[in-house]
């Protein structure tokens, strides 16, 4: 990933590849400040974000911040370690928690390594993409010798990160008028993770993203970048790929398909992707809230009725979740998993050899 030249496995496709030249800067993207003590204000502040952008940052967020870079500096410290030591905790389609470098989005390879962990060091996960099949499994967190105190972070951070994300749920929660409570059942079992990305400089940043264009699957993603900055978002309002600029200490937070999935379409989940350069390494630590795999994901009654029919098929969080890890381990034919699928519309069936998948 450090060559003169970008090997083919990373070039984008031409409608998908970045013009760093035009790169701008999202202009409008709320910052919210979460120790604000007008409640009221607080929550049409989130709810107009979640429609306006699906992505907002949040400062006073009480996250200590002695913790966030506890996280980022063993984290760089692994990195930094030779590709042999990295790679004796690799992920793997058994093993899916730990290091990785060579994950794809929509098919295309993208340009970084990431070191991923679970809130539960023993994740109760689906077994099997058959809709027949109930056996469970448990995916473990594989964790470095070094650096030592990599771990103890990590398991710190996480802790901080479901804290601050139930917290944001309820506030969305209260903003659709829904209970403030409403989302912590689907949550019990979670299989949320955390994960270390570093994105090296790249020759060739005009061919290749850090990440490619997509939308998280999950509930929600709490990110923390460096910065150097790289993320850009799809603007709703026009379609254009905008940049959005760090804010020291504070959080970017965007809904995922999950939450467009509950209300209906009410709260969108939104495109997004990450710009690398010639000259500087980026860093990010993403959170991505999950539920527990039995969750049925299918729009709450709230937002469906005779004049607003469901836009959405229930489908099953672990056995989708399992069909998009697997995705990393191979290239498919066809686009990955994704909640267009379960629209209710007739769509291809995205992995042509797996048994009766959801239906």
């Amino acid at each position: 990933m450090t060559g003169a030249e970008v090997d083919v496995a990373f070039i984008q496709e031409p409608a998908h590849r970045p013009n760093p030249s035009l790169s701008q800067e999202a202009q409008g993207i709320p910052l919210i400040d979460l120790s604000n003590a007008d409640a009221d204000a607080l929550v049409r502040e989130i709810g107009h974000a979640c429609r306006q952008w699906g992505f907002f940052q949040i400062i006073n967020h009480g996250v200590p911040l002695e913790d966030l870079h506890r996280v980022e500096e063993a984290g760089r410290k692994f990195f930094q370690l030779s590709q042999e030591e990295k790679r004796k905790v690799r992920r793997d389609a058994q093993k899916v928690m730990g290091y990785y470098d060579t994950e794809h989005t929509k098919n295309v390879r993208d340009w970084k390594e990431v070191f991923d962990f679970s809130v539960h060091e023993h994740t109760l996960a689906a077994a099997s993409l058959d809709e027949d099949d109930d056996r469970v499994t448990y995916w473990d967190n594989q964790w470095p010798q070094n650096p030592p105190e990599l771990r103890e972070a990590c398991q710190k951070y996480t802790k901080d990160m479901v804290k601050l994300a139930m917290r944001l749920l309820e506030l969305i929660a209260i903003s659709l008028g829904l209970p403030a409570r409403k989302f912590e059942e689907f949550f019990r079992d979670q299989t949320s993770n955390g994960r270390l990305n570093r994105y090296p400089p790249c020759p060739s940043p005009e061919l290749a993203l850090g990440v490619g264009p997509h939308k998280d699957a999950g509930a929600l993603t709490i990110l923390a970048q460096d910065k150097v900055g790289g993320l850009e978002v799809k603007r709703k309002s026009d379609g254009q790929w905008v940049g959005v600029k760090p804010v020291p200490d504070a959080y970017i937070v965007n809904v995922g398909d999950i939450i467009e999935v509950w209300t209906n379409g009410e709260y969108e989940s939104v495109e997004h992707r990450v710009m690398v350069n010639s000259v500087k390494e980026r860093f990010s630590i993403p959170f991505f809230l999950r539920p527990s795999h039995y969750v049925m994901v299918a729009p709450f009654e709230e937002f469906t009725g005779e004049q607003n029919a469901a836009k959405y098929r229930a489908y099953n969080w672990g056995k989708f979740f399992l069909a998009r890890k697997n995705s990393n381990f191979m290239k498919l034919q066809v686009e990955n998993v994704q909640i267009h699928h379960f629209t209710n519309i007739p769509t291809q069936r995205y992995l042509p050899d797996s048994p009766r998948i959801f239906g």
